[in-house]
């Protein structure tokens, strides 16, 4: 059960104006936010706790784009995501298609997406996913555009933990990039029934994530320099955890053992939510990425995040009931495919 959070009926003339984007005769100091003339004998609403505390915020969380990114869906997630007006956006990576050393490839697909990012109101925070990682030649990509794969910030005195789970060491990657590279290829001229007889199919890194030394240790270092905020959220592509004998992600779940937090992935373009030493690790299904019909939940969504001093909650939002002023989806999206399970061929 929620606390109800504490009631402010009071600003000041100077936050009413940066809050409600006031203009003109500025309000008095101890004018009340809330006024009416109804009689306090009978009041025809339930109470006057509104739910508009200092410290409340949400934010978004969109899902995979690719392994054939279908036609306009991204776009018109991002016109939904400015009708709904979170203060930030964020992932579980899988951007771009990769799957290229062309470096006139990739820089064309970075900037096709970045081009639709830029569009949204809130400012997009980048996750990597395998499809943005894979390789040597992707990462130095990566490198060179964004800088840091794996990072954090605070934002209202939560901590965001951005993991890179394509944590390979050089050799590894290359190794990774050419088998998925041949895997690719048969598909493309055989067709996916193929898949699980590729040697892709069978490697760790084709379904889990990597956590090396080095990233465990930044990560229980800011956890450390972070004890005092009020949630912690981690957004990853992968499950780390599914790895046998997984030692990287572990230490840092170990580190955050006594605060609360919310772990967020992709990858597989199914939903699922699990429960793991007490906490939500939810697994996003996509925005734009290929589905799988024959599997539930495989649908476009984009996610609501709203934290306070009481907790958090979680909102799924299909894009197919998302829709503007005049009733219908934006971007023109009216007649897009959003559950190939229900669509026709």
């Amino acid at each position: 059960m929620r606390i109800q959070p504490p009631l402010r009926f009071v600003v000041s003339a100077a936050l009413a104006c940066v809050v409600l984007g006031c203009s003109g005769p500025s309000i008095p100091p101890d004018e009340p936010v809330f006024r009416h003339d109804v009689p306090a004998s009978a009041l025809p609403w339930t109470n006057e706790a509104f739910d508009a505390d200092d410290d409340k915020f949400t934010f978004a969380v969109f899902s995979d784009l690719t392994g054939g990114e279908r036609p306009k869906i991204f776009e018109i997630a991002v016109a939904q995501l400015n009708l709904l007006r979170p203060e930030l956006i964020i992932n579980v990576g899988d951007l771009i298609e990769g799957g290229t050393v062309d470096l006139a490839e990739i820089d064309a697909q970075w900037n096709s997406f970045d081009a639709c990012a830029n569009r949204a109101t809130a400012p997009i925070f980048y996750v990597g996913g395998n499809h943005d990682l894979t390789g040597q030649v992707l990462q130095e990509v990566w490198d060179k555009r964004y800088g840091r794969r794996y990072y954090h910030f605070v934002y209202k005195d939560v901590l965001f933990l951005v993991l890179d789970t394509e944590d390979n060491t050089p050799e590894r990657a290359r190794q990774v990039f050419e088998i998925r590279k041949r895997a690719l290829k048969r598909i493309k001229e055989e067709g996916m029934e193929v898949f699980d007889e590729t040697e892709y199919a069978s490697l760790p890194e084709q379904t889990t994530g990597n956590i090396t030394p080095k990233q465990s240790a930044y990560f229980r270092s800011v956890i450390t320099e972070n004890s005092a905020v009020r949630w912690t959220f981690l957004f990853m592509h992968k499950a780390p955890w599914e790895r046998e004998d997984e030692n990287g992600f572990a230490a840092i779940e170990r580190a955050l053992a006594d605060r609360p937090y919310t772990g967020f992935n992709g990858h597989v373009h199914t939903y699922e939510h699990i429960e793991r030493h007490g906490r939500d690790y939810i697994r996003l299904a996509t925005t734009g990425g290929v589905q799988f019909p024959e599997l539930r939940r495989s649908v476009d969504h984009v996610m609501l995040v709203t934290v306070d001093n009481a907790g958090v909650d979680i909102a799924n939002l299909l894009m197919s009931g998302i829709l503007d002023k005049t009733g219908h989806i934006p971007f023109d999206g009216d007649q897009a495919c959003f559950e190939a399970a229900m669509c026709e061929n």
